[in-house]
Formats: structure tokens, sequence, C-alpha cells
């Protein structure tokens, strides 16, 4: 894989058990600056422990700068902790706050899904894990299940410019102060253990198809095995030809997807695609114990991917979202044995003479979701058959000269 870079130290972190403890431990070393993107923010025991670890930062002179998207701030972010944060110094922005005052335009779902932090630059934080409490799962069984990683090395480089970039974009939209400084960090590219990895980011601009492809070119190449978890999967033609492909070369292909129903119209949908998989060979596990939310994947024992992205129509047609791509066997080691014990511990396999033993009404309750969500898709310009990618009015009048959104 192009760009990928050696020198990384990167740790594996299960929820928020591993997670908040180790970036509240991040955030009480600081020097300098803090800079967190999350799509949750949420009042709960969690995000308290959190903003309370900012606040402290903010009185030992540490700059802290927090963006949070304005739909994940508008359920959970209460304006008590919202006002908190700010009076206590934290400089606190809502990416693309305006999400009633535009309610019929496709635009206003193009939201920040991405989970990203750096401290002073030398230490960075990927993954799904939004701040909020594992037990917060309203409707569902806690604890949540997500990943997330801890990262020093010269992706920094990469993490903070990506940061800032977006930073300054929302800055810029809502006339606020401007954040970047001109003097940059010198600690970024420093070699911290010996882990290759990547940054992937997913934009509005230059990089839509980013994770996609990345994802595609992985599963090409596979020779054994594939175990891909994902909260939310819907993929489009492409993304199945080469699930489908892999297995007739011989690859073990192990999908773990959510059992428990969150957003029915996607739960139906979605199993529209189950018979296909499985008459090509394809396992199916759907995890019932507790409310799923990874988007994670191990292919050949090597390569591992941790990000925010889940494998749908949303993350790769509207969201900002960021992967990390780490080519290590220990690390892909420890990834695969998470997963496999999610598997054996929590999760039921759909077998394919039972599948065919579904009710009038499940099909057709999965046909019409699957339909619903095509319309939904040529409406706003996105063309299902080559992979849910969006065409916006102005990239179908001027052929790929996109407006960064």
């Amino acid at each position: 894989m192009q760009n990928v870079a050696m020198g990384h130290a990167i740790h594996l972190l299960r929820g928020g058990r591993d997670f908040f403890p180790a970036l509240i431990h991040a955030f009480d070393a600081a020097h300098h600056e803090i800079w967190l993107e999350t799509y949750i923010f949420a009042d709960d025991d969690s995000g308290r422990a959190i903003a309370e670890a900012l606040i402290r930062a903010v009185q030992r002179g540490v700059k802290v700068r927090v963006l949070v998207d304005g739909w994940g701030a508008r359920l959970y972010l209460s304006k008590t902790l919202g006002h908190e944060l700010t009076s206590a110094g934290v400089d606190l922005l809502l990416y693309r706050p305006e999400v009633e005052s535009q309610p019929f335009r496709f635009r206003r779902l193009r939201r920040l899904h991405r989970k990203l932090c750096h401290i002073d630059g030398k230490v960075a934080f990927i993954g799904g894990i939004n701040i909020i409490d594992d037990l917060n799962t309203p409707g569902q069984t806690p604890p949540r299940i997500d990943f997330a990683v801890r990262v020093e090395g010269p992706i920094l480089a990469q993490i903070v410019k990506t940061m800032r970039r977006v930073r300054t974009l929302v800055e810029l939209s809502q006339l606020h102060h401007i954040a970047l400084e001109k003097e940059g960090l010198s600690t970024v590219t420093e070699t911290a253990g010996n882990v290759q990895a990547k940054l992937v980011v997913r934009d509005n601009l230059n990089h839509r198809h980013a994770i996609e492809h990345v994802y595609l070119t992985a599963l090409g190449q596979a020779k054994n095995e594939v175990i891909i978890a994902c909260a939310y999967f819907f993929p489009g033609l492409r993304f199945q030809k080469a699930l489908i492909a892999a297995a007739q070369r011989g690859v073990k292909i192990t999908l773990l997807l959510q059992e428990r129903v969150e957003y029915k119209l996607m739960h139906y949908a979605v199993r529209t695609l189950y018979e296909r998989f499985l008459n090509a060979g394809i396992e199916i596990q759907e995890y019932r114990h507790s409310f799923l939310h990874a988007k994670v994947a191990v292919i050949d024992g090597d390569f591992a991917t941790i990000g925010s992205s889940n494998i749908d129509p949303y993350s790769f047609l509207m969201a900002r979202e960021a992967n990390v791509v780490v080519h290590n066997p220990e690390f892909a080691g420890q990834l695969r044995s998470a997963l496999l014990k999610l598997i054996a511990d929590g999760a039921q396999p759909v077998l394919s003479a039972q599948w065919q033993q579904r009710t009038l009404t499940t099909r057709l309750l999965s046909s019409l979701a699957y339909g619903t969500i095509r319309i939904i898709m040529a409406v706003t310009g996105a063309d299902p058959e080559k992979g849910w990618f969006p065409m916006s009015r102005e990239a179908r009048e001027a052929r790929g000269q996109h407006t960064e959104t």
C-alpha cells in the first residue's frame, strides 16, 4: 500500500474501559495543546470525566480545541456541559450546527463522523469510540462494543494537518477566531516504534473514495482470511463483488454484523444481501450479546484497519471519516483475537438453510427497505451500481471540480 510509513508505536484500545483512561492520562500529561474531534460528546459519566480532564489542562495553560458535530451535539451535548467547557476556556466549536435551519437540503447530512485527537503533536487517538459512556446504550444491552488505537510516530504529521485544516474551514465558515498558528510542531515526525501505519481520511473534496479503495485493494490481495466487524454494513456493488471474488479464490471470509435493531430501514435492507453472501460461502455472524459499534477489519493476519467509517452509504457518501491502516502481525493478531472472542462469546451464525426459511413478511420488509434506500441514493445523486458514490450538481456540471463541504 502506498504511503504506509514505518516507525510507529500503536496500542489497541478495547472500548471505553481502555479508551477513556488512556485519553485522560494523555490529557493530564499535555504541555502545549489538545485537539479533539468527535461526533458525540455526551453529558454522562464518561463525558464528564473527559470534560474535567480538558478543563484541568486549560487551567495548566494548555490550549484546548474541541470540535463536535452539530447533529451529535444536538442529541447529546447538553447546554450545561457546553457552557462549563467554554467558561473554563475550552475553545469549543460545532461542525455544521445548522441541523434544523435547512431540513430538506442534502448537504446538511454531511457530518463530522470521525473520532480524532492529538496531544502536543506527539500522541494521537483514532477509532470509532465517541465521547459517550459504554453503558449509555438506550434500547440496547450495554456495554457498547468498539475499538480505537493510541498511536505515536510519523502519522502524527498527517493527523495534525487534517485536524488543523478541518478546524480552519469551520472557523472561516463561522467567522470564528482562526486557531492555526504559523509555527508547526517539530516533533510530529519522530520515530516511536517499528509498526507500519497510514492515516486514511474520507472527505468531500480530494479523498471521497479513499477508505473504500483501501478496503477494495486489501480484499483484492487477500489470500487466506478476511474478518470484518461493522456496525452498519450495506456495501455497494463493487464491494460486494470484491468480497465474493475473494471467497471464490478460497479466502475464508467472516462478517461480524450486529443483530440488534437500531435503524430499522438499514437493518432490513442489509438482509437482502445475506443470501448472495451465503451462497458465495461467506460466513455471517450476528452479534447479539450487546450493541456492536465497531468498524474494523483484519486480513491475512497482517493488515488491520480501525476507524470511524462504516461500510455503508452514509460513511462512503456523506461523512468525514478517519481510519488508521496498520501492517503488523502482532497488532493484527491482537485485533483478530478480540474479534474471534466476540464471535465465540456473543455471536450466532446465520445458516443458509435457516435463512431460506424466513417468513414472507420478513422477505417483503427487506425488499421494501432495500428499494427505499436505492431510491434515496438515486435522489441524492448516488449510483448504487457503482459503489454508492455521490455526484453532486456541481460535480455533474464540472466533472470533478468539487467545492469543499
